[in-house]
């Protein structure tokens, strides 16, 4: 019985990442590659393992647009795996919204200087036991995951029933 919403974040390109916000837990995945191409069915197998039937999803990916000096093919790919995650959520009938970097940044990110750092930062206090590394060898934590997560929390501050 679905009687409880989760609220998900896409973050989308191959450094990208989801995030799942249940009522008890988080789940965040990496955008997995398979050679240098998006890895669909794994996508699609995380989403179908994951406690999603449970629950009435919502989703929020990242509206993308051209960064200046980004070459042709790299704005073809990035647009490319965006359109793939868009194809995904759709198929699964996830309910899926686009939202601008400047609006969840705006309204997460309040106060801050809106980086890539602030994200983590943000994603560190308010989720201190989310693992925010994109491998086991990671040193470094992963801005594609904080801002994945960010929009993620974007969604349940814009659905939740108060």
């Amino acid at each position: 019985m679905k009687n409880n919403s989760i609220y998900i974040g896409i973050d989308p390109g191959l450094s990208g990442a989801i995030a799942i916000i249940y009522p008890s837990q988080i789940e965040i995945l990496p955008i997995p590659i398979a050679g240098k191409e998006i890895d669909v069915s794994a996508i699609v197998h995380w989403l179908r393992t994951t406690q999603m039937d449970d629950f009435y999803p919502l989703a929020y990916i990242e509206k993308v647009s051209a960064f200046p000096g980004q070459g042709v093919s790299g704005m073809f790919k990035f647009g490319f795996v965006t359109g793939v995650l868009h194809g995904i959520f759709r198929t699964l009938e996830v309910p899926l919204y686009t939202v601008t970097p400047q609006a969840w940044k705006k309204e997460i990110l309040a106060g801050t200087d809106k980086s890539k750092q602030a994200a983590i930062d943000y994603c560190l206090r308010a989720y201190p036991n989310v693992e925010l590394f994109r491998t086991k060898k990671s040193r470094t934590y992963d801005s594609g995951m904080a801002d994945a997560l960010c929009i993620a929390e974007y969604c349940r501050r814009k659905h939740s029933v108060l």
